[in-house]
C-alpha cells in the first residue's frame, strides 16, 4: 500500500462519499485523535442524510441511534491528545478497498456510492471489535446486491457524476493545488484533509510525495485568486498556510450571515474606518471595559465591507482575526511562537488581497501572556505596523493598555486610540433590540419589549462589577434557555418539594425505629416533622395541579402562534389564552410561554440573591407611598421624611436639575432620632436592600490628606490604582444610598471635594475615570444644632409667678396667661428647622449649604418612644416564635416605664436597644437555656411588673396559663398581649 494507491481510492469516490471522507477527517482532528476510523467517516455520513446509506438503514430497520451512540462511544476510547493531523487508519484504506471491489462486481458503479461501502462494512465487521456493527447483521448481501436499485431509488447519490478517471500520483488533478483559487462545482479534486497513508499525516494534495518535483508554488497564478470583474475581490486559503492555521477570515462569516447584528456602535466603527484610510498611523486599537463590545465594534466593519458600505479603500479588505490561542499553542520550543507570528505578517504583507489583521487581547502578544520571548513578539510587530504594510486593529482594556501599551511608547505611538465606552441605558436596549431575532429563533421562544428593557436596567442596577452590554445579553440569553426548558420539564419548586418529603419520610421512619428500639425521640420533633410533610404534599399537589393547567394554556398558545391559517383571529384567542394563563399563574409561574420582565427578575434574583419582588415592583409607586413606606421604621419624624419625599419624587419626575444626584439631603438633630435608620430603609425601599447602602465615617477622614482614601491615591503615590473607598464602591454600585456618617467632622479639604458631587453629579477618582453619581442618593448626617433644639424643649418656664390680675387690665392678663401657654407648647417644625439652619451657617460655607437640603430632627417624646419599644419588642416576638415557637406577651404598663426611663437619657431610641441588649435579652436567654438543657420549652413568655415596679419575665406552659385563667376569673381580667407573635 502506497500513497499512488490510496489517491485512486479516494479519487474513485462520488461527492456524497468524499464529502463524508473530508468530514470525517475533520471530526478526527477535532477530537485529537491520531488515526481516522470507519466511525468516525459513518458518523459523517449519517449527518449528511440523503444518500444510500439513510434508504438501506430504513429498509432493513436499523436503529441508527443505537449504531450512532455506539460508535461514539467507541470513539470515546481511542487515544487523544494528538497536536498534528491525523492519519488514515488501515481498517479505513481496507473498507474503501474492498467497496471499490464491490462498486464494480456488484454495482456495476464507475464510483464509490455509499451503497458500496455498506456492502464493504458488512464483510469487514466480524474484524473490526465494534459490537454496534452487529446491527448490520440484519442486511441480507444477496437481497442487497440483487435489489440495490430499488433500494436506494431517490438517493442524491444517483444524480451525481459518475466518479472520477484513475489517476496516478503524478497527475496534474492531484499536484493542482487546491485552495489557490475558489472552488467551483465542477471541480472534483479530494480534498486536502484526507489525504495521506497509514502512519503518514494528512497532508495536501499538492504534495503527492517526495519524487513529486512538479507541485507549483503556493503564490503561483495568484491572478486566478481575484476576481477582476469588479466585484469585491475574495481569497481562499490554503489551510496549511499560516493564515489559514492562525486567523479566522470575519469578512467571509459577514458574507456567509454568520454574525450577529451589530447597532449602537456606528460611532466607533466610524473611527475605525477613518483611522483604516489614513496613509500613517492606520492601526486603531479599541480600548475598554470588557463586555462594552470591543469585539462586536470590529464585527460591525466587517458587516459593512461585507455589504461594500465603506470606502473605495476598504472595499476589497478582508478581515482576519488572529487566533492568540492557537498561535501560542505547541510552541514550547524558544522561537516556535515568533517563526509562526512573522509567518501571519509575511503572508499578511505578501497577499494581492489587502488583508486588516485584529488582534483581540493584545496585551498576550507583548507579554501578558507569560510566554517566554514575548516582548521579541511586540519588536517584530513594531517595524510592519512601521512600513504601514500591515494593517491591524488591536482590542484591549483599560488596566492592560496602561500596563503594556502605555509603558512601550514605540508601540504606543504605532496605535491610534479609540474609546469604546460603556453605552448608557437608551443604548444598550437599542443594541439588545437588533439581537432580539436571533435569540427568538435560536430559543424558539417570544422574546417581549419589557424583557428587554428589565434586562438592561436591571442588570445595571444589580450586576455589578460586568458592564452593558454583554451582562444584558446574558440575562436574555439565559431567561429564554430556562422558559425553553420549564416548557418541557418538571420546575424546580416541584422536585424541591419532592425531594423534601422523600427527606421527611426518610427521617420519621429512622426516628419511629428509634423509638420502637426504645431510644429517646422527641414526640414535639415527630409532631412537627408530621405537620411539615402534610403541608408539603398538600402543596405538592396544588403545584401538580397548576403545572398541569399551565402546560396546557402554554402549548395552546403556541399552537395559535404557528397556525399558518391567516382567516383565524389569532389575536383574540391568544389574549384570551393569555389572560387565562395568568390567572392560573397568580404571583407564582411554574410555566411561562414567553421572556418577560418576570423571567428576568428571576434570573437577577438567583444571580444577586435579591428577592424578584423587589426588583420588578413599580418604582414610581414607591415614591409615591415613599412616607407610608418609610414611616414604618423611622418613628415620629413625619416631617423629615414629607421633606424627602416630595424632593425625591421631583427629582424621579424629572423636573430637578438631570446632571445632580437625586437627592442629597443634609440629616441634623439630637443622637438616637432616626438619621441612620432613614438611610438604611430608602436603601431598601429604593434600591432593593440594606446591601445597597453605602456607609463612610467621616469622622475617619479629619486629615487633608485621607482625601486620597475616598477617591484614590494619584499616580506616583502607593495605592495607585487600587481606587478609593468611596469611589470604587460607587463604581460598582452606582444605583445606591451613600451615608456620610457625622459629616462635620470631616476635614474642610474633604467636604470641598464633594462640591462637583453634588452639583453635576459625578467624581474624577485618582486614575482619571469619571465615576457617575447621578443614580445615588446622599444622606450625611450631624449633630450640629442639637443643643439648640434642646433648648427649644425644655425652656424654663416660672409657673410660681403670680399674675397680678388687680393691678393689670384683663386684656394684659390674657396675654401674660397666652405667652405661658405659648411656652408650654412644643415647638412647631419650622421653628426647629430655623435653629438648625443657623447653626449649620456658622459651621459649613455657604456655598456647600447651598448644594443640600437640610431635613431637622426633632427629640423623641414618651408617645414616640413607646412606639419605637413596641417595634423593638415585636421583633423580639417574631424572633422567639421562629426560634422556639413560644408566644410573647407584654404588659402595657412595661411600655410606659421603660420609654419614659429611655427619654430621660441623651441616648434617644439608641438607649431602648440599650436596655433590651443590657437588660431583657440577657434574662430571657438565659432562662431559655435552662429550658433547653431540659428538653422542656415553655409555650407563653410573658413580660410584666412585678410589686416593686420592676421587670418580671415569665415563662408558662398553655394548659397552665388556662387553668390559671379559670381559677382567677372571678378575681382579675388577664393583662392585655399587646405584642405578640
Amino acid at each position: 500500500m502506497n500513497n499512488g494507491h490510496i489517491r485512486i481510492l479516494l479519487s474513485k469516490l462520488n461527492d456524497f462519499c468524499a464529502t463524508g471522507i473530508e468530514n470525517g477527517a475533520e471530526f478526527a482532528a477535532v477530537r485529537s485523535h491520531y488515526e481516522v476510523n470507519i466511525e468516525h467517516v459513518l458518523i459523517k455520513m449519517l449527518e449528511q442524510g440523503g444518500g444510500d446509506i439513510d434508504r438501506l438503514f430504513r429498509y432493513y430497520e436499523i436503529d441508527m441511534d443505537e449504531l450512532w451512540e455506539g460508535m461514539l462511544e467507541f470513539l470515546s476510547k481511542q487515544r487523544a491528545a494528538n497536536a498534528g493531523k491525523p492519519v488514515l487508519s488501515a481498517a479505513l484504506f481496507q473498507w474503501l478497498e474492498k467497496a471499490w471491489l464491490a462498486s464494480s462486481l456488484y454495482y456495476d458503479a464507475t464510483c464509490i456510492r455509499s451503497v458500496s461501502l455498506i456492502d464493504a462494512l458488512i464483510e469487514l465487521s466480524p474484524g473490526l471489535y465494534n459490537p454496534c456493527f452487529d446491527q448490520l447483521d440484519k442486511i441480507n448481501l444477496t437481497h442487497l446486491r440483487n435489489n440495490y436499485a430499488r433500494l436506494v431509488e431517490g438517493s442524491l447519490e444517483a444524480e451525481q457524476s459518475a466518479g472520477r478517471s484513475p489517476v496516478s500520483a503524478s497527475s496534474p488533478a492531484i499536484s493542482k493545488p487546491l485552495f489557490n483559487k475558489p472552488a467551483t462545482s465542477t471541480d472534483k479534486q479530494v480534498p486536502s484533509s484526507v489525504v495521506s497513508q497509514v502512519n503518514e499525516p494528512v497532508t495536501d494534495l499538492n504534495k503527492t510525495g517526495t519524487n513529486n518535483k512538479s507541485a507549483p508554488d503556493l503564490t503561483e497564478n495568484k491572478e486566478s485568486q481575484v476576481k477582476q470583474s469588479g466585484q469585491r475581490d475574495t481569497l481562499a486559503l490554503n489551510p496549511d498556510s499560516a493564515l489559514g492555521q492562525y486567523a479566522i477570515d470575519v469578512t467571509a462569516q459577514a458574507e456567509q450571515g454568520q454574525i450577529d447584528p451589530v447597532l449602537g456602535r456606528n460611532t466607533e466603527t466610524r473611527q475605525v474606518i477613518d483611522i483604516l484610510s489614513r496613509r500613517r498611523k492606520n492601526n486603531p486599537i479599541l480600548v475598554g471595559e470588557p463586555g462594552v463590545g470591543k469585539t462586536a465594534v470590529v464585527e460591525g466593519l466587517a458587516l459593512k465591507i461585507a455589504s461594500g458600505d465603506v470606502p473605495s479603500s476598504l472595499i476589497n479588505v478582508r478581515l482576519f482575526t488572529l487566533d492568540l490561542g492557537l498561535l501560542q499553542a505547541g510552541a514550547g520550543v524558544k522561537g516556535e511562537f515568533e517563526k509562526r507570528l512573522k509567518q501571519v505578517i509575511q503572508e499578511v504583507e505578501e497577499s494581492d488581497v489587502p488583508i486588516v489583521l485584529f488582534i483581540d487581547e493584545a496585551h498576550t502578544l507583548i507579554g501578558s501572556g507569560g510566554m517566554e520571548g514575548g516582548s521579541d513578539a511586540a519588536n517584530l510587530l513594531k517595524p510592519a505596523l512601521a512600513r504601514g504594510h500591515l494593517k491591524t486593529i488591536a482590542a484591549t482594556t483599560w488596566a492592560e493598555y496602561k500596563k503594556y501599551f502605555e509603558r512601550d511608547a514605540a508601540l504606543e505611538r504605532r496605535f491610534q486610540l479609540v474609546k469604546v465606552e460603556e453605552p448608557s441605558i437608551e443604548n444598550a436596549i437599542v443594541m439588545l433590540s437588533g439581537l432580539k431575532e436571533k435569540y427568538q429563533d435560536h430559543h424558539n421562544t417570544l422574546i417581549t419589549d419589557e424583557a428587554i428593557d428589565a434586562a438592561v436596567n436591571l442588570s445595571s442596577r444589580y450586576i455589578n462589577g460586568r458592564y452593558l452590554p454583554d451582562k444584558a445579553i446574558d440575562l436574555i440569553d439565559t431567561a429564554a434557555a430556562r422558559i425553553k426548558m420549564g416548557q418541557a420539564t418538571v420546575p424546580s419548586s416541584l422536585e424541591s418539594a419532592r425531594d423534601h418529603i422523600i427527606y421527611i419520610e426518610k427521617r420519621l421512619k429512622h426516628l419511629q425505629g428509634e423509638q420502637k428500639s426504645g431510644l429517646k425521640v422527641s414526640e414535639k420533633l415527630i409532631d412537627l416533622l408530621e405537620k411539615d410533610l402534610l403541608i408539603t404534599q398538600e402543596r405538592l399537589q396544588e403545584q401538580q395541579l397548576q403545572w398541569t393547567k399551565e402546560r396546557t394554556i402554554v402549548e395552546k398558545i403556541h399552537a395559535q402562534e404557528n397556525n399558518p391559517d391567516p382567516s383565524s383571529d389569532k389575536s383574540a384567542t391568544l389574549k384570551s389564552a393569555r389572560e387565562e394563563l395568568g390567572v392560573v399563574q397568580g404571583e407564582r409561574p411554574l410555566v411561562q410561554a414567553e421572556v418577560n420582565a418576570e423571567a428576568i427578575g428571576a434570573v437577577v434574583s438567583d444571580w444577586t440573591g435579591i428577592p424578584v419582588g423587589k426588583m420588578i415592583k413599580n418604582e414610581l409607586t414607591s415614591l409615591i407611598n415613599f412616607e407610608d413606606i418609610i414611616s414604618q421604621r423611622v418613628i415620629g419624624q413625619d416631617e423629615a421624611i414629607g421633606d424627602i419625599g416630595r424632593a425625591m419624587r421631583t427629582a424621579r419626575s424629572g423636573m430637578s436639575n438631570p446632571d445632580a444626584p437625586l437627592g442629597v439631603f443634609l440629616l441634623s438633630g439630637p443622637s438616637g432620632v432616626g438619621k441612620t435608620e432613614t438611610a438604611l430603609a430608602m436603601a431598601d425601599a429604593l434600591y432593593g436592600g440594606e446591601r445597597y447602602l453605602i456607609t463612610i465615617n467621616m469622622s475617619e477622614y479629619q486629615e487633608a490628606h485621607s482625601v486620597s482614601q475616598l477617591k484614590g491615591s494619584p499616580p506616583g503615590y502607593v495605592g495607585y490604582g487600587e481606587g478609593g473607598v468611596l469611589t470604587e464602591a460607587v463604581r460598582q454600585r452606582p444605583y445606591s444610598v451613600i451615608l456620610l456618617d457625622e459629616v462635620e467632622k470631616a476635614h474642610l479639604d474633604v467636604l470641598n471635594m464633594f462640591y462637583q458631587v453634588f452639583d453635576r453629579g459625578f467624581m474624577r477618582d485618582g486614575e482619571g475615570r469619571e465615576i457617575d453619581f447621578k443614580n445615588t442618593v446622599i444622606l450625611m448626617t450631624s449633630n450640629i444644632g442639637s443643643t439648640e433644639v434642646e433648648a427649644l424643649y425644655n425652656r424654663a418656664v416660672d409657673l410660681n409667678s403670680e399674675i397680678d390680675s388687680e393691678n393689670m387690665s384683663e386684656t394684659e392678663a390674657q396675654q401674660q396667661l397666652d405667652a405661658i401657654s405659648e411656652q408650654l407648647q412644643t415647638p412647631a417644625y419650622a421653628e426647629i428647622s430655623a435653629v438648625i439652619q443657623e447653626a449649620l451657617g456658622q459651621y459649613f460655607p455657604s456655598a456647600l449649604i447651598g448644594r443640600m437640603q437640610s431635613i431637622a430632627y426633632k427629640p423623641l417624646n414618651d408617645d414616640i418612644m413607646q412606639g419605637i419599644l413596641a417595634l423593638k419588642l415585636e421583633n423580639i416576638a417574631q424572633r422567639l416564635y421562629d426560634t422556639h415557637e413560644i408566644e410573647f406577651r407584654c404588659d402595657p404598663a412595661v411600655l410606659t416605664l421603660l420609654a419614659g426611663q429611655c427619654t430621660s437619657t441623651v441616648l434617644g431610641a439608641r438607649a431602648i436597644n440599650a436596655m433590651l441588649e443590657q437588660r431583657l435579652l440577657p434574662e430571657i436567654s438565659r432562662s431559655l437555656l435552662g429550658f433547653m438543657v431540659d428538653d422542656d420549652i415553655p409555650d407563653i413568655l410573658t413580660l410584666s411588673l412585678d410589686e416593686d415596679q420592676q421587670l418580671s419575665c415569665v415563662f408558662s406552659d398553655k394548659v397552665n396559663e388556662q387553668t390559671k385563667e379559670n381559677d382567677s376569673s372571678s378575681d382579675a381580667e388577664p393583662a392585655e398581649a399587646l405584642v405578640t407573635a
